[in-house]
């Protein structure tokens, strides 16, 4: 888990969906940055389109100094080549496999990379869910599936990591636990993250920056 030099974020796009419109512009040097904002103003929706799960009605996506999205320049890679991590607020773990089997899931090296950056033994020891490995997913606690969400995530070799509220569903106690490992996820794996949450005291903790959605 080498140190890469801190990214730059460059959101400049306009979505549109039915009768919702929302124009992003977010400039950062920082490597952690929090979109924060009211339920329905398009935080998701942000996430989604740098996922390329959204097509911007035109804009620009650069992070890192990789464009993945320009309407002017015609560039629109297909989002399973643009190499993100999802989190999402229900970790979404396949019920049919245990939590090692979630975690293999889609673990192998990138195309013209012979080797990993993201091993599986580091990233179980990381997350502290070695304990965790043969168990069904149906019997995790919420805090226990979101780290198996964040390292299945991070075991798909990513080059950034997007956090959409991993802690909304957690009660409070659930919350505590789970934030230190966020922050070392953070502090580890020297990825560009963008984090969704609704609560100050998370994004307080875990970003570098903070930008308003709406």
């Amino acid at each position: 888990m080498s140190e890469h030099p801190a990214p730059a974020f460059l959101l400049d796009f306009v979505l549109r969906r039915g009768e919702f419109q929302r124009s992003v512009r977010i400039r950062s040097a920082r490597r952690v940055i929090a979109l924060v904002g009211a339920s329905g103003a398009g935080k998701t929706s942000v996430l989604h389109a740098i996922a390329g799960l959204l097509r911007p009605q035109r804009g620009r996506i650069e992070i890192g100094g990789r464009c993945l999205f320009d309407s002017a320049g015609g560039i629109d890679e297909p989002a399973h080549r643009r190499r993100i991590g999802y989190v999402f607020q229900d970790g979404r773990l396949f019920p049919h496999l245990d939590v090692r089997g979630n975690l293999l899931y889609g673990h192998r090296p990138a195309r013209g990379e012979p080797h990993p950056r993201f091993e599986f033994d580091a990233i179980v020891e990381l997350l502290g869910i070695g304990a965790l490995l043969p168990r069904a997913v149906s019997g995790l606690s919420g805090g226990e599936t979101q780290r198996v969400a964040i390292g299945r995530a991070l075991l798909s070799q990513p080059r950034i990591l997007l956090l959409d509220e991993p802690l909304s569903m957690l009660d409070m106690d659930r919350r505590d636990e789970l934030l230190p490992y966020l922050q070392r996820v953070r502090d580890e794996t020297a990825l560009p993250m963008i984090y969704v949450s609704h609560y100050p005291e998370e994004v307080r903790r875990i970003a570098d920056e903070v930008h308003a959605v709406g």
